[in-house]
């Protein structure tokens, strides 16, 4: 059972991750640097190497992560329009997309992981 407790949070830093990334590349235009990729990599592929990392907090420290940048999403999202949005640039396989696809991939990939979250929590008998 604690391996499906740490798997919750481990999809937690990984909301937390996903989004910090598209804030470097939207709203700052840039990939992430090294120090960043130590912080947040595990995170955003939880393969092995998360596997290894992410684990030993509490669940506040993984809600406080993603607060914490979630916050910062909401004041970036402040500084700018809507027609920001409609900024495209290069994306997966080089195909152009615009902020407002890359940013519904942010939300769409934390509602399958929450989906996720339920069924970990549903065998934990959590209610």
């Amino acid at each position: 059972m604690q391996d499906l407790q740490r798997s919750i949070g481990a999809l937690l830093l990984h909301f937390a991750a996903v989004e910090y990334a598209y804030q470097a590349s939207t709203f700052e235009k840039r990939d992430l640097n090294e120090e960043e990729l130590l912080i947040w990599g595990p995170a955003l592929e939880l393969g092995k190497v998360g596997q290894e990392q992410i684990k030993g907090h509490d669940l506040e420290y993984y809600l406080h992560q993603l607060d914490q940048v979630r916050n910062r999403t909401l004041e970036f999202f402040k500084s700018v329009n809507d027609d920001w949005l409609d900024t495209e640039e290069d994306f997966w396989y080089e195909k152009k997309a615009n902020y407002y696809f890359m940013w519904f991939h942010v939300f769409e990939d934390e509602l399958n992981h929450r989906g996720q979250i339920r069924l970990i929590r549903n065998r934990l008998k959590v209610k």
